[in-house]
């Protein structure tokens, strides 16, 4: 997921900067990485980014906004004004589930307090995350909550992120008995294993790779041939790769290219 799903970056990044940190090995087996958003646009307009869902949770500390959030289905923005930041930690697809043992597809559209899992006060995480803006102290802060609260490690995990890898990898996979053909595993037991872990099912999994990876070709060029994106994502029908598209970003493509140049 190389942009993690941030539409048009090369032209919203001059209006925030996002850096990634790499989690310790112990916390590793379960978290991607963390995130920090920094904007400074006093005197400037509000700038809204918006972001393609993906099969991980996020812990996200905001000011009067922290929690934990499932994936998401649908892309959705950020506003940015003002001057501001935002801690997050971002969960390895099925990374989440160890710490809760509760289906993840519980948390579409719900979001859990931090309170209910690692036992802080959401208030007072915000308090100690936003007091100084040293990243490396935040990342020690929130990776020693995390580790307070880590689970034995879960060979389902590893098994999750391999058929993950594998999807995106393959942005030309169109059915879900693609993935059970290469993992041996019937499509009942894959539904299941997502249902519990990731939070949202394989199909849609294999739809988010093909729209992002579509984003991402249409970002990085000014021309565009959508017959010829749409079949090598594995499209037979134009107009079900269009259909998708808007599905997921509320746009066509050519809506989505007209709206990146007028930025």
């Amino acid at each position: 997921m190389p942009s993690l799903g941030i539409i048009n970056f090369q032209q919203g990044g001059h209006k925030f900067q996002l850096s990634r940190y790499a989690p310790a090995d112990d916390v590793g087996f379960f978290v991607r990485h963390y995130w920090v958003v920094k904007w400074d646009l006093a005197g400037e307009e509000p700038y809204t980014q918006h972001v393609i869902p993906n099969p991980c949770v996020n812990l996200v500390v905001e000011p009067e906004r922290t929690a934990i959030y499932g994936p998401g289905k649908e892309k959705y923005g950020h506003r940015l004004e003002g001057q501001g930041s935002v801690f997050g930690v971002k969960f390895k697809p099925g990374g989440f589930y160890p710490f809760v043992k509760e289906n993840v597809s519980s948390m579409l559209n719900n979001p859990l307090c931090i309170s209910n899992v690692f036992d802080t006060d959401p208030r007072l995480i915000e308090a100690q995350v936003f007091s100084h803006s040293d990243d490396g102290r935040n990342v020690s802060l929130v990776e020693g909550m995390i580790r307070s609260k880590l689970p034995a490690q879960d060979e389902q995990v590893t098994l999750v992120n391999q058929i993950v890898d594998y999807v995106y990898g393959q942005p030309d996979i169109t059915k879900v008995d693609a993935i059970c053909e290469h993992f041996q595993m019937n499509i009942r037991t894959l539904q299941r294993l997502f249902d519990q872990y990731v939070g949202v099912s394989p199909k849609w999994v294999i739809k988010i790779a093909r729209i992002q990876s579509a984003a991402e070709t249409t970002d990085g060029t000014d021309t565009h041939n959508w017959t010829k994106l749409s079949m090598d994502l594995g499209y037979h029908d134009q107009s079900h790769f269009i259909k998708d598209f808007k599905s997921i970003l509320g746009q066509t493509p050519e809506e989505y290219v007209l709206g990146k140049r007028a930025k």
